[in-house]
């Protein structure tokens, strides 16, 4: 029996240790891997996203608790890449040529990783044809861009243009987010969707996952 209340207890304070110990404990007592993530880790950082939303917990809060989430994914991750009804996803994520940051970028990946889907981090400053030579080579189901500066967004109208023109554009779906970004913006570059934090892209992913 997966304990739900310890595991949010444990995940939301960060503790690391707590939650590896009780992600092997969980296993050792015979819990499917499966299980352990959904019942235990995803229910979790769930709970926390609808708090980061409601605005009753920030940022640092939630990268504390990420981090202590990934610690029991560390455990959970050997066993669960043999099985091939785990992964809910695939999702391909990078912040856009000219822009160094990641912060944003890093909690909405950490959030996604988090509601149990695969995510390939491409990291900062990433030109549009790594977005095609990325696409190519994962087959994710979603794309993330972010941007933190008004002068990079163009690149990611460029991006979804390289995609487009190397046919792919309809293979997957592209979400956009970052301070300067806007739900119209998206539509006008042509992404298909727009979240503005990481709880949101999490809700934006699965809805489009799930289907």
């Amino acid at each position: 029996m997966i304990d739900g209340e310890k595991f949010y207890l444990s995940v939301s304070q960060g503790k690391m240790d707590e939650v590896r110990n009780l992600v092997q404990g969980a296993l050792d007592a015979g819990d499917r891997a499966e299980r352990v993530l959904k019942e235990g880790l995803i229910q979790a950082m769930d709970r926390l996203g609808v708090r980061f939303k409601n605005g009753e917990i920030y940022i640092p809060e939630v990268l504390l608790a990420a981090r202590a989430m990934h610690a029991g994914m560390a455990i959970l991750k050997p066993i669960l890449s043999k099985s091939t009804e785990t992964i809910a996803g695939k999702v391909l994520i990078g912040t856009v040529k000219g822009d160094l940051h990641d912060i944003g970028k890093n909690l909405v990946v950490m959030m996604i990783e988090g509601g149990g889907f695969d995510v390939i981090d491409l990291g900062i400053d990433v030109p549009a044809s790594r977005f095609v030579e990325a696409v190519k080579e994962h087959r994710p189901q979603v794309v993330g861009m972010s941007a933190l500066l008004t002068t990079t967004m163009v690149e990611m109208k460029k991006a979804i243009q390289a995609l487009e023109a190397a046919g792919q554009k309809d293979q997957v779906k592209i979400i956009i987010g970052g301070a300067p970004v806007t739900e119209r913006f998206a539509m006008e570059i042509g992404a298909d969707g727009y979240a503005p934090d990481a709880a949101v892209a999490v809700d934006v992913v699965r809805s489009w996952i799930s289907k």
